[in-house]
């Protein structure tokens, strides 16, 4: 849809098009060379030790003589939401005045596509700066369900991708994410309860159901954005929908066998049971 009346302010455009003005642009958020440089850094060894809390990646930057202190390292790694997997909670960011809902899927056992939908939400640098990118996945198939970028942190492209992922697939009987501030949020939580999805939320003893989707940002980034260093966002979203096309219909995951995601999707395979 292309509107033509060049009297209409962008802001009445973005209104009728139902987008935000920062989405309709993709700018990436600005910071500075060096830092651009030892956000890319961090975020490659965070995806070989995701462990790695501020202090442990910044041994790791002393050893390797990058300039980068623990300071530094623990305000860059909180800008790209880069939270360590402990055994204990310690999720991204919450909202204080946000309500937590429980962790619904101890010992359950996935068995179909639809029963268990996920969310989450990456760095995804670029040549002169970095934008986030949230995914929809199915958690039994993995297949992305829907996605968006952004430029910012607020919980408005995270919602449309939600919006989006149930106008196309339908509505999953739970729907699972971090404690963060954009999936506590009452434009995510409303649209869940409207659609009456039950909600979990990781909590103690959950921190590893944040591998799947870890395993996706891994291959995501390797195989596509650390190959191209988009120099815009437009070059940005074009690259990721073609590899995330090509991860859904082409690229069979090691948890189907030769299924791919899609197929995984329409096809009933052997039912997994999550690590108590």
């Amino acid at each position: 849809m292309v509107i033509r009346d060049h009297k209409l302010s962008m802001r009445k455009q973005c209104e009728l098009l139902q987008l935000s003005r920062s989405r309709l642009y993709y700018q990436p958020v600005g910071e500075s060379a060096e830092n651009l440089c030892f956000m890319e850094i961090i975020d490659k060894q965070f995806l070989e030790t995701p462990w790695y809390g501020s202090r442990q990646m910044a041994r790791y930057m002393k050893r390797n003589n990058h300039r980068c202190g623990r300071h530094r390292v623990r305000r860059l790694m909180r800008l790209m939401r880069l939270v360590p997997i402990y055994q204990e909670p310690n999720t991204s960011k919450k909202h204080p005045q946000h309500k937590i809902w429980p962790y619904l899927l101890r010992n359950a056992i996935i068995d179909r596509p639809n029963q268990v939908w996920c969310a989450d939400i990456t760095y995804i640098p670029m040549r002169r700066g970095f934008l986030y990118l949230v995914a929809i996945m199915d958690w039994y198939s993995r297949k992305v369900l829907a996605w968006r970028l952004s430029n910012s942190m607020d919980a408005d492209f995270c919602v449309e991708a939600l919006k989006e992922a149930l106008a196309n697939h339908g509505t999953p009987e739970i729907f699972n994410s971090d404690q963060g501030s954009q999936f506590t949020s009452g434009a995510w939580i409303d649209v869940l309860m409207d659609a009456k999805i039950k909600i979990s939320m990781d909590g103690k003893g959950a921190w590893r159901d944040n591998r799947m989707i870890e395993r996706l940002w891994r291959s995501l980034k390797y195989e596509c954005v650390y190959l191209n260093a988009f120099e815009t966002g437009s070059e940005m979203r074009a690259g990721i929908g073609k590899w995330l096309t090509y991860y859904n219909s082409e690229r069979p995951h090691s948890t189907h066998g030769v299924l791919t995601p899609n197929e995984a999707y329409e096809n009933k395979t052997e039912p997994m049971k999550l690590a108590a």
